[in-house]
């Protein structure tokens, strides 16, 4: 288990590639959000005093021609868009009065008529919705298209959603899963590769699913019941899962590390492969030990003219290698555009429902809150997808970006879920909503939203010292 010694010595040997990566990846994800308010409010008519990455103090900026201040400010950990008209970035409150002057010398007039043609507060409603939903949107869209060019230019990586394994003991081989059998569906959901069995069965955690499988040119159905259970991070960070208990035909089991074969034991590789010989193309138990103080038994099929290499001395695969399943490999399937674009609005899709899902099971007490993470836990991530390769790096800033554009869209006040609820009830009464309600209403949410950041940034502190 990894102590708040190891994260933090690891953090020090890697500080500018893991803050360098956590900073580049939310500078770019705040840009996009806030140029999609920016953008809109332009096709509207709105005139945008000053577009920010960062709050505080101004570090550098320009103004363009249009008066607008591009600017990086102290603090990198969001931004904003301020709209002509508006008192605070937040759109709290509007003044029709413009300020002119200087800091210690300013004074105010009322606005004049094309000014306020130019004001955000000003717009129609239906303006003013658009505006405020274009930043979340925008983080959907460019999640899609990040994807969607991962797909076309690199692929996308799938594993056949066979069995290759069944761990003894386990859900899979409570249910009756076998060998090689191939899950056809989930729920009625379509299954078409073992990543989406992991990610249903993660996020379902203890929930009952129903499988179909192919089983020797056969439909089979039953339900499997995961196993609920922690999951630490090498960093130490813990969260909920379900266990299944099925390996997928990409994994292989290694000869060093068996220990018994059908419960006889095994002193070493030759003796590990002497006995599994006897059982090619039959069902075999395998005992192997997964660390120092934990085995486990696995269930499987091997196949005879998948596994020669265990009769060849000469091959890379004697020494150490059983193959489970023919369709072993994972595969990255590359598409055209269109269909790359189909592919990534499902995915998007699929890890927003996910993540919704996820978030009610803390609500109603069935997923730990404590699995909320923060700017720690971020950062951690983003550094290990930074060391992994650009690839990795890419996929989180999508899946990342999904996350932004769907926690904005919660109507929580000072989000801009919450300016679109107050939107909604002012196009239903047909005025706004009293300027006392949204006072009382943006206080409320600042007490939230900073309630919220405590809480998952003191999860993070408490994971790294339990």
């Amino acid at each position: 288990m990894a102590t708040v010694s190891d994260f933090m010595q690891l953090m020090a040997q890697n500080v500018w590639l893991y803050g360098g990566a956590f900073l580049v990846v939310l500078s770019i994800l705040v840009f996009v959000h806030e140029w999609g308010h920016y953008i809109v409010a332009k096709k509207c008519g709105v005139k945008v005093d000053s577009f920010s990455i960062g709050f505080g103090p101004e570090l550098f900026g320009y103004t363009d021609k249009a008066g607008t201040r591009w600017k990086f400010s102290l603090i990198p950990l969001g931004g904003y868009v301020k709209m002509f008209g508006d008192q605070d970035p937040s759109s709290a409150g509007f003044s029709d009065e413009v300020m002119i002057g200087e800091a210690d010398d300013e004074t105010s007039r009322p606005m004049t008529e094309a000014e306020r043609k130019q004001a955000f507060f000003a717009k129609s409603v239906a303006q003013r919705a658009a505006v405020v939903f274009a930043g979340p949107a925008i983080n959907f869209i460019f999640a899609i298209i990040l994807l969607a060019g991962l797909y076309t230019f690199y692929g996308k990586p799938v594993t056949p959603p066979i069995a290759g394994a069944v761990v003894e003991g386990s859900a899979a081989d409570k249910a009756g899963f076998e060998p090689h059998d191939l899950v056809l569906s989930i729920d009625n959901n379509k299954i078409n590769s073992f990543e989406q069995i992991r990610r249903a069965v993660m996020i379902g955690l203890d929930t009952p699913l129903n499988f179909v499988v192919e089983r020797d040119g056969q439909e089979v159905s039953f339900t499997a019941t995961p196993e609920k259970f922690q999951e630490r991070d090498h960093f130490g960070f813990s969260q909920s899962r379900g266990m299944l208990g099925i390996l997928g035909p990409a994994e292989g089991l290694h000869l060093s590390a068996i220990i018994s074969v059908n419960g006889r034991d095994v002193g070493d590789v030759d003796a590990a492969r002497e006995e599994i010989l006897k059982h090619l193309d039959g069902e075999v138990t395998l005992g192997l030990r997964r660390s120092e103080d934990e085995t486990a038994s696995y269930v499987t099929r091997p196949l005879k003219d998948l596994n020669s290499g265990l009769f060849d001395e000469a091959s890379d695969d004697y020494n150490h290698l059983i193959i489970m399943n023919e369709m072993k490999e994972t595969t990255l399937l590359t598409y055209g555009p269109l269909t790359s674009l189909k592919e990534a609005v499902v995915e998007t899709a699929d890890i927003t429902v996910s993540t919704l899902y996820a978030l009610g099971q803390m609500v109603t007490g069935t997923r730990s809150a404590k699995e909320l993470g923060g700017i720690i836990r971020i950062g951690a991530i983003a550094g290990d997808m930074a060391t992994s390769g650009i690839i990795a790096l890419i996929t989180f800033t999508a899946l990342l970006s999904i996350n932004l554009g769907l926690i904005n869209l919660f109507p929580i006040p000072l989000l801009d879920g919450g300016h679109l609820l107050f939107y909604g009830i002012e196009a239903i009464k047909g005025s706004p909503v009293s300027e006392k309600v949204q006072e009382y209403a943006f206080r409320f949410g600042v007490v939230v939203l900073v309630g919220l950041m405590l809480f998952a940034n003191l999860n993070d502190i408490f994971h790294l010292l339990l």
